[in-house]
């Protein structure tokens, strides 16, 4: 069981995630990797390297027409999330997220590692490891939005391999609050 938090750190990164969800994109989906550092899923069969749908003026389209969104960053000093750059490149690195990759089974929106806005369906649980992903001090806060935790099943998560199968994925409360893009 996960728990995302779309309006406390990312609104458009959680927000796009409950929409694929709702709209049953993760279920039947393969795990695509499972390395010890994450797990990570939503690379659909075919071109296209996520969600392929209908753009429109605040979400782009990738090059086989997949659904992209801005990077989205949100420090605890500001009021709100800043996006389509890294914290490093906005001269603010260190600085803490208001929800860090500082816990097992963190849930993180990949995107390729040197475009900011090409983050579409892919997303990653952080396999935790103190050592490397101290809050504010690691190579993925700022440079990854932070969308949600896990907050039920983590042994299941430790044992998840590629290959093993997303039987289902459903929005369990919320999904009156989700906005959609314009």
């Amino acid at each position: 069981h996960n728990q995302s938090f779309p309006r406390a750190s990312a609104p458009v990164t959680g927000g796009n995630f409950i929409d694929l969800v709702d709209k049953g994109f993760y279920s039947k989906m393969e795990i695509q990797r499972s390395d010890g550092f994450v797990v990570q899923t939503g690379d659909p069969a075919g071109e296209a390297d996520g969600y392929v749908g209908t753009p429109s003026k605040s979400v782009g389209a990738g090059k086989h027409g997949e659904r992209l969104i801005p990077l989205e960053t949100f420090l605890k000093e500001d009021k709100g999330p800043f996006y389509e750059t890294t914290m490093e490149d906005e001269g603010r690195g260190g600085q803490a997220t208001v929800l860090p990759f500082s816990a097992y089974g963190a849930m993180g929106w990949a995107r390729d590692e040197y475009e900011p806005n090409s983050g579409s369906s892919q997303f990653f649980w952080l396999l935790f490891d103190s050592d490397l992903t101290p809050a504010g001090k690691n190579v993925l806060d700022g440079r990854y939005p932070v969308f949600g935790y896990v907050v039920e099943g983590a042994d299941f998560l430790r044992d998840t391999k590629e290959g093993d199968i997303i039987v289902s994925a459903k929005v369990t409360e919320g999904i009156e609050n989700l906005v959609q893009p314009k």
